[in-house]
This record gives structure tokens, sequence and C-alpha cells, in this order.
């Protein structure tokens, strides 16, 4: 089973999917990290948040190809961003034609107050983060119930949407794993 599993940076994302792994023996593959070792490869980049800031066509190649790579694992929890913000507007994370290689069984839309989500991402000393307002975080997750929307009547998957509240990362995992059918 392919899962993809998406929210905003700062959602918590991570820490849920953790969980999931360790209750699903599913592992993760962050759709990111396959992109940014193909830029590193390459010159292009030292240091994944970099890659938004390429242009739009080398960050569309370097999507594709990831997109290659994880289409031919049979089970996976992919770690993505539906929407991904650059200098020129907001980014697909998944188009159709990336949905077609990766041909997903279930997507997960994991939500949070913005509020906490600006908080969490003040807090994460690990990553290189524009500074957002509150409503630049709601516009966002607002967009990717959108896309999220537009990937499930592509791919016929599920979609599910997964409130991640502060403190439990472990009610957010079990509603996925409900969905994943393994509990």
């Amino acid at each position: 089973m392919r899962v993809i599993i998406c929210g905003v940076p700062g959602v918590g994302k991570s820490t849920v999917m953790n969980i999931v792994a360790e209750k699903s023996s599913h592992p993760i593959v962050n759709f990111g990290t396959v992109m940014f070792e193909e830029a590193k490869e390459r010159g292009l980049a030292t240091h994944r948040d970099e890659m938004r800031k390429l242009p739009m066509d080398v960050q569309r190649e370097l999507q594709r190809n990831a997109a290659k790579k994880i289409g031919e694992m049979s089970s996976a929890l992919i770690d993505t961003h539906l929407s991904i913000k650059t200098p020129y507007g907001y980014f697909p994370g998944l188009p159709k034609h990336i949905l077609a290689e990766i041909r997903p069984h279930l997507i997960v839309v994991i939500e949070a107050p913005p509020e906490i989500i600006a908080d969490r991402r003040g807090r994460d000393e690990d990553r290189i983060r524009d500074a957002d307002e509150i409503r630049a975080i709601k516009e966002q997750q607002e967009i990717n119930r959108y896309l999220a929307a537009a990937a499930s009547v592509i791919t016929g998957a599920n979609i599910i949407f997964v409130e991640n509240k502060e403190g439990k990362a472990e009610e957010a995992a079990n509603k996925i794993l409900k969905a994943m059918g393994v509990i």
C-alpha cells in the first residue's frame, strides 16, 4: 500500500508518520529528500530548502524523477507536500503526471490550527523557513484541501483529513492506521 501523507511545513507530519511507520511496518519515503539527493548530486543545491528557489523547469524535472523512483516501491508512507510556496506562487506537489507515477491507495492531509503551526515552525532549528503570517498558513492549508480533493479524483484514492492537535500525535496516527486498515 502506498500512502501519501501531506501537510504544510510545521504541521507535525514527521512526528505522526514515525508513529504510523512503527505500528504498520511501512517504510517512510520523503519525497523532498529523494528530490534533494538528485539536486545535490547535480550541484544544484546544498540544502533541501534551496530547491524551492530553483527555476521551475528544474524543480519539475527533479519532481518527475523522484516520482518515478517512488512509484517503483510496492509499499511506502510518502512524506510530501500538496503545495510548495515559491517566489513564483504555489507549486503543486502532486500534479497529474506525478500521481500517475506514484499510484497512491490513500491520501492523508494532516492539519492543525495555524497558530500552532506558526509556533512549531518557530521552534524548529533544523530547517530554514520563511516567516509566515497566520493568514498565509491558513491560506496554504485551504489550498492543500483543494489539491487533495483533485488528487483523489484523479487517482481514485481515498482521502482523509486528520487534525494533529498539540500533544496528540498518537491520536492522529491512529486515525491514519484505521484508514489503512491496520487497526
